[in-house]
């Protein structure tokens, strides 16, 4: 019985923190560094050839999207 509750326990807690991880979204804003354009994604960039602007880290798209008309880079072409 002990091993029963205790196995229900630790799947709980694994289902919890996976739904957990998978709702925690962050957008970056980030620009191409040969087109100078700005764009929005839903992962860091691990490459070289973009860059995250300035603060460019949001909680939603809406943010994110909001918060790249503000940003001058974004803005100058």
């Amino acid at each position: 019985m002990k091993k029963l509750l205790i196995s229900a326990a630790v799947a709980a807690f694994a289902v919890t923190s996976a739904f957990a991880q998978a709702t925690v979204s962050e957008y970056y804003v980030v620009r191409d560094a040969s087109t100078k354009k700005c764009t929005i994604v839903d992962k860091k960039p691990t490459t070289t050839t973009t860059t995250v602007v300035d603060n460019g880290i949001f909680k939603t798209k809406t943010e994110a999207e909001t918060g790249m008309k503000t940003m001058k880079v974004c803005t100058e072409n």
